[in-house]
Order: C-alpha cells, then structure tokens, then sequence
C-alpha cells in the first residue's frame, strides 16, 4: 500500500559527494562529473533551499536485493574484479571492454545507483514523497547476467520487482536516446509492470532493439509499448509520440506508482546520438508526468555532453519543485563552467526544428509506428485514437 503524506508537495533529490571517487576512464563518454556539475546548478538556482525539499544520501543498494534480477555469478564476478588491482574481463558477462570497462569500485558504483533508486521508491512509497529523484539511476541497459551500455546493475528493475512485490502496478517510461531493452526484459512477460520506452530507432542504433512489434509475450502481451524515432526527430516529433502514446497509456493502466528514466541524449548537440531535440522536451515531459498526479520515482540516465545533463535535469527539478527559472545560467555557475573550457551562457536551448526534408521523414517514420500501435495495442486497452489530445 501506498502511504498518502500528510504534505502532497514534498520532494526528494537523491546525492552523494561519493560520486566523485568514481570514474569510467578519461576517454570514456560517461563522465561522473556530470552528476557534481548538475548538484551545484540546482544549488545555485536556490532549488534545494526550497520548503519541503530534502537533499537525501545516496545508499548502496543491499546486494540481497539484487537477486531477484541479476545471476549471482554475475554480481559474484562483478564484485570480485571490483576488488582487483589488475584490470580483469570477462566477456561472457560483458564486463571489461571499452563500452564496460573495469575500474577501482565499479560494484560499489553500481550499487549506488541501484541503492539510490530504490531509496526513491521507499521515500515516495513508505513516506508519501510526491517524488524522489534519483539523478544516478536510470541504467535500462543491465541484463540478468551482463553489463551493457555504461550499465552494470539495473537499478529500475531492481526497485520495480520491490514495488510489484509489494502488490503495486507500476508504469516505466524511458525518454532516453537508447532503448530500455534491460527493463522491457526484465518485465516482458507480466501484466504488473507497463513499458513504455520512446528513442531512436533501434534499425542501426545500440541496442537494435525496441520496435513496434515488441508487444510482451504471454501475460505480458500489451503492456510492452516501443515508438522508435527515426535519426533528425526533433521536439515536434517527440510531442506527438507522448500525447498519442505515453499519456492514453498511462490513464487506461492506472498504475499505482511511475518509474521514468529521464536520459538527456535526445539534445541535438549530444555527440553519441542524432536526434535533434532541445530542452523543451524533457520540461514537456516533465510537465506531464507531474500532471498526472501519480507517486512519481524519477531516475536520471544517459547524456554524454555534461552541460547537458547538468541544464536538463535542472530545468527537470525547477518544474517538480514548482519554481520559475531564467533562461541564462546564474553567474556563478557560469564561472564553474568557464574553468572547464565552457562559454556557455543558456540555461534553456531556444526552438529548434529540423530541417524541412529531414523532419518530413521523421514524421511519416513517426505515423507508421503509430498506425501499427493504434492498430494492434490500443484495443488491447479500449484507447480510441480520436481521444487522444
């Protein structure tokens, strides 16, 4: 059950100054500093110093909790190289190549993010937080029993399985550039747990997975929802896949608590992908997912500009929080960035749309997706496509 807080406006900002101590390799794409860049945004916008705003220590996750997902081999061999001087690999569980390598405490890094997320969902599900953001979840790539893309453990079906055992129904929407093929995994067979992942078409992006034919299988059939974009879609593109999409999905499913993987490589000037998206779109989500009124567990994810990440996900928080934000970057900040080599001044991206050909693309991709969801999901659920606003 559900606790209902005595304060429907109380927010929950999941952190650790322990982040730091970790690191993927100075050449890897996944740069940590981006969770500390994000941290002293927030604090410089006034963001944390709000009424009913609590900034919470990020736990390492129990490793009892991950045996409902992850093989024990594989936490075994992960936690074991872990503790090794020498750089180790074993590709079998994908660990120790360039995409996952090994570093010093790369399972207590793991087990951070796993504990974060499952903090949130105990502070919005035992405390009636109205949400808990955890910026250093959301790794949807993790499987059973191997590391993929930057993702050892996945946190979201680690903290989605408590929930269910809980007797909760819970909803996922990822909005990352890359599709959550680890979480639709996890859940593809059950009724208890909607997917929903929007991203790039998978027909030559990692992971090439997340069609529109990926519907779940038995129990699950239905409740497995993919609208891949084609490359150059831009926020225009994104608007109409969450309207006609996300939103009905949500309201014909009902569930108890949302779960939604918020990676930022969307941006047009993300350097791992190619869409052409802004900051609108994830203040757009943001705005909608709060709308629902749903108990919400929010989980950071991918973005491989640091700039990036840090402008999104504070733009994400002033819009949980209910505070006004410029459009510049507060001075102080800005003198942050400009000893990383950053001239950047814009909190907020201006408009952008694609170009006239490219978009003309994106959308006729866009409407054969969706004819084959209203044709073969939407029934399933009673959603008529006329209804969608």
């Amino acid at each position: 059950m559900l606790k209902t807080s005595a304060n429907p406006d109380s927010w929950a900002l999941i952190y650790s100054s322990r982040f730091e101590s970790f690191s993927f390799g100075e050449e890897h794409p996944f740069k940590i500093m981006r969770y500390r860049l994000t941290y002293e945004l927030l604090c410089e916008l006034g963001l944390l110093q709000c009424p009913d705003v609590r900034v919470v220590e990020c736990p390492l996750a129990p490793e009892s909790a991950l045996s409902g997902f992850h093989a024990p081999g594989y936490v075994a061999t992960l936690k074991e190289f872990s503790l090794d001087e020498t750089p180790r690999a074993n590709f079998r569980y994908g660990l120790g190549d360039i995409e996952n390598p090994i570093f010093p405490g790369v399972f207590d890094w793991a087990l951070l993010g796993c504990g974060g997320t499952l903090e949130a969902a105990r502070l919005v599900v035992e405390e009636g937080a109205r949400v808990a953001f955890n910026m250093t979840g959301g790794y949807h790539h993790a499987h059973a029993a191997r590391a993929s893309g930057f993702s050892y453990l996945n946190d979201a079906v680690v903290a989605i399985q408590d929930l269910v055992r809980r007797g909760l129904r819970v909803a996922y929407v990822d909005i990352d550039a890359h599709h959550g093929d680890g979480v639709q995994e996890a859940f593809y067979t059950t009724d208890q747990v909607l997917t929903i992942s929007l991203h790039e078409s998978g027909e030559d992006f990692f992971p090439h997975t997340g069609f529109p034919h990926e519907l779940g299988e038995g129990d699950g059939y239905g409740y497995s929802v993919n609208v891949p974009f084609r490359c150059h879609s831009d926020d225009l593109i994104f608007e109409q896949s969450f309207r006609k999409v996300v939103l009905p999905m949500l309201k014909s499913f009902k569930p108890d608590v949302l779960v939604t993987q918020m990676g930022v490589d969307t941006l047009r000037t993300d350097p791992l992908t190619r869409l052409e998206m802004t900051t609108g779109v994830i203040e757009y989500a943001a705005r909608e997912f709060l709308a629902t009124g749903i108990p919400w567990v929010c989980l950071g994810g991918g973005g491989y500009e640091k700039l990036n990440v840090a402008r999104c996900w504070a733009l994400l928080w002033s819009i949980i929080v209910g505070v006004e934000v410029p459009d510049q970057l507060p001075p102080g900040f800005v003198a942050t960035i400009q000893k990383l080599g950053y001239a950047d001044r814009i909190l907020r991206d201006r408009p952008h749309c694609a170009q006239p050909n490219d978009f003309a693309r994106a959308q006729e991709a866009l409407d054969k997706n969706l004819a084959i969801l209203q044709r073969r999901l939407f029934p399933l659920h009673g959603i008529v496509p006329g209804d969608c606003r």
